[in-house]
């Protein structure tokens, strides 16, 4: 009974030394430490928690005193001192997704952006061989918002196009890594629901998929243009394939981690095309008709009026709004010319006929009823009367080669045709205008968190 009860004590003590010796052979070195909360994503904070623990909390940094705290990376967001947390045996299995995102970004469980209700008077659509799924969308999402895509680390395509602005900027000209952009920036919501297919204020881009990578490639906007000294898109993919949580978003997305221009391309025409807004008075009163141009039970007789001028063309005693800007989409006949806004920014001397693309009147302004941002491609008119204003009396430019014929004049007045629109519109007809453009503005588009921020 003696030596079982020797042999019984000597195994006990054989298996407490082992539990030891594995702990000191996994170098595990878990100490109190604070951590820092980085509200605002420049790798510093104020103390917030103390935990015990070898990593640290999501949303918090270390505090720089010691090896083995958690660092900032170059643009902000937390991470781990090896560059990645993705079950490589620190104790911390998340992945670098969500390292990064928190929740906000979830592949088991998508955000909605493929399915979106749409209206079923709403047909026009620019897709063309690149359906919104979820999962492209994601991608495009954090591909959109995230300051890599610059050669700084400073600008995002989400810098010039902001959710608050319904993705323009409330900025005259926007700021880029090596000055400011030399047009208004272009509010993109609802940039499907259209026949037009070139984008950009002079149509340069062919598609809404080239037009999204162009600004990445544009020395003044984000530096990887490839020319005098500066990097060029192939440097921008390599810059990316070594961000970790690229490799995952890529490989969910599109079943390897290879980055290509095209693959940036529809993700982010994808995460732009599901920038929609159909919550606005105008749809609430579409709904209950049967025709745009049946009066709406929702609206006051001021908006109604102001809905019939905008119809009705001139020779009809209507303002003609609706030749260029076709409702209910509101987008732009893709036959329009210059609209006889020909400004250049930052030279007053100089015209430019080439403009002849204009966004959806789609959110005009807010849900407040304040602008976003100012109107046209060179910002020159900042209230929805000063636009009524300009239509109404067309003088036009001397240059101007490029006019839209029907500004040119004719039914609308006693300026005839060549010699420039005359609408001869009331205050009261003028007033009447911007009560109805002021009801196609929406709410969700400003709050919706599928088109938000994720690294916020």
């Amino acid at each position: 009974m003696k030596n079982a009860k020797s042999i019984l004590f000597g195994f006990l003590c054989m298996t407490l030394l082992s539990t030891f010796s594995c702990k000191d052979d996994q170098e595990v070195s878990c100490t109190e430490k604070t951590w820092y909360q980085d509200a605002d994503n420049d790798g510093l904070g104020n103390p917030l928690v103390t935990f015990l623990s070898c990593e640290a909390p999501v949303g918090y940094v270390g505090n720089g005193n010691d090896s083995d705290d958690s660092i900032a990376n170059d643009d902000g967001h937390n991470n781990n001192g090896n560059g990645n947390n993705n079950g490589n045996g620190n104790g911390n299995n998340l992945s670098a997704i969500e390292q990064t995102f928190g929740g906000k970004i979830d592949l088991t469980n998508l955000l909605n952006y493929a399915n979106q209700p749409i209206p079923n008077y709403i047909n026009k659509d620019n897709t063309t061989n690149n359906d919104i799924t979820n999962a492209g969308a994601t991608l495009g999402r954090v591909l959109f918002y995230d300051k890599k895509l610059s050669v700084n680390n400073t600008i995002a395509c989400a810098s010039c196009h902001k959710q608050a602005f319904a993705f323009g900027d409330g900025q005259l000209q926007s700021d880029g890594v090596a000055g400011v952009t030399g047009r208004h920036a272009m509010r993109l919501v609802n940039a499907r629901f259209a026949n037009e297919r070139h984008f950009f204020w002079d149509e340069r881009a062919n598609t809404l998929e080239d037009q999204t990578t162009m600004p990445i490639q544009n020395h003044v906007e984000m530096g990887f243009s490839g020319q005098d000294g500066d990097p060029g898109i192939n440097d921008l993919i390599i810059k990316l394939e070594a961000v970790p949580y690229y490799q995952e978003l890529f490989s969910f997305v599109y079943g390897d981690p290879n980055i290509t221009e095209q693959r940036m391309q529809d993700a982010l025409a994808q995460f732009i095309r599901s920038f929609q807004s159909f919550d606005s008075k105008f749809d609430q009163g579409r709904a209950q008709v049967n025709n745009n141009n049946a009066p709406f039970p929702n609206y006051t007789a001021q908006e109604n009026m102001g809905k019939t001028l905008f119809i009705q063309a001139p020779n009809q005693g209507g303002a003609g709004c609706q030749g260029c800007h076709r409702a209910p989409e509101f987008d732009i006949d893709p036959n329009s010319r210059n609209n006889n806004i020909v400004g250049v920014l930052d030279d007053p001397t100089a015209i430019d006929v080439t403009v002849t693309r204009s966004p959806s009147l789609r959110d005009l302004t807010n849900s407040t009823g304040q602008l976003n941002g100012p109107l046209m491609h060179n910002g020159s008119l900042t209230t929805l009367q000063a636009v009524i204003d300009h239509y109404n009396t067309i003088n036009i430019v001397p240059g101007n080669n490029n006019l839209d014929n029907r500004l040119r004049g004719g039914g609308g007045g006693p300026g005839g045709p060549g010699n420039g629109q005359r609408l001869n519109l009331t205050t009261q007809e003028k007033d009447a205008l911007a009560a109805f453009l002021q009801t196609l503005s929406g709410s969700n588009i400003y709050a919706d968190v599928r088109w938000s921020d994720p690294f916020l």
